[in-house]
């Protein structure tokens, strides 16, 4: 099995676990990048970010993969598209302010001019994009402080960490979830859903898994956190409430586990 680079720190969790099960499938198939990058049309380099957190895979080279490693290509897109959601906030800030550098790419072509004047007017273009790049930091800067006094509700922001903290606040935090348990025709209900076949794997996300989190808890078979990711000991947890009621030791809730856990 490969011996694989830890991931970012600041990855987010939702990301990292498409990250991991993929590795997972990557390992189980047996490939090298090379026969990976042959068997789905993707690059070796291109894998080595996909698998490595640096870039979102598209969906295709998730379902390439899933189908090689044997895994249900619909479970592994659902957690692509929870991964896309969370890939996609963090991307919307730090992709804008970096558009204004690319004409930095002119460059060689103005040092290769022969007459002084065409190098001295391209050093004039640069500095006008420099001055205009610095202008267009001051102004969202300025915007961001505005915004900061406005929601304060005071005439003036306080000095100091409040500016960058209004930034860090633009992101959403991670979905929260409680078990606020009723029985209801004889059922078991946490709060969170009301299913009773939904099929959920390890890879799921959501509302459902927290249901079934929650469940697992009242039956005195620990999950781990509420926090509707379904992972190795929420999988763990399933296993053991079906051995419990002599189904299918699979990990995988479908209609007989969600009878067992809500009955």
């Amino acid at each position: 099995m490969s011996r694989w680079k830890a991931l970012p720190a600041e990855l987010d969790p939702r990301v990292r676990q498409l990250v991991v099960r993929l590795r997972r499938l990557k390992d189980h198939s047996g490939l090298s990048m090379r026969q990976l990058a042959a068997r789905t049309g993707y690059s070796p380099k291109s894998w080595e970010r996909y698998l490595g957190g640096g870039s979102l895979p598209p969906r295709e080279a998730v379902e390439a993969l899933a189908r090689i490693g044997g895994d249900d290509p619909v479970r592994l897109l659902a957690l692509h598209e929870v991964a896309a959601d969370a890939w996609g906030n963090r991307r919307s800030e730090a992709s804008a302010p970096q558009e204004p550098q690319e004409p930095a790419a002119a460059e060689p072509e103005i040092l290769a001019a022969e007459a002084g004047e065409t190098r001295l007017s391209g050093r004039s273009l640069r500095v006008a994009l420099v001055a205009g790049t610095v202008a267009l930091v001051l102004a969202v800067s300025s915007a961001l402080l505005l915004l900061v006094r406005l929601g304060s509700g005071h005439g003036e922001a306080p000095a100091g960490p409040r500016h960058p903290s209004a930034t860090a606040s633009a992101e959403p935090p991670p979905p929260t979830y409680d078990c606020r348990y009723e029985r209801v025709d004889g059922r078991w209900y946490a709060g969170n859903s009301r299913t009773q076949s939904a099929t959920l794997a390890n890879g799921n996300a959501g509302p459902e898994v927290a249901e079934a989190q929650c469940l697992l808890r009242r039956t005195g078979i620990s999950p781990g956190g509420v926090d509707g990711l379904f992972g190795p000991m929420t999988q763990r947890a399933v296993k053991d409430i079906q051995k419990r009621h002599g189904l299918v030791v699979d990990g995988v809730i479908g209609p007989h586990t969600w009878k067992a856990l809500r009955g």
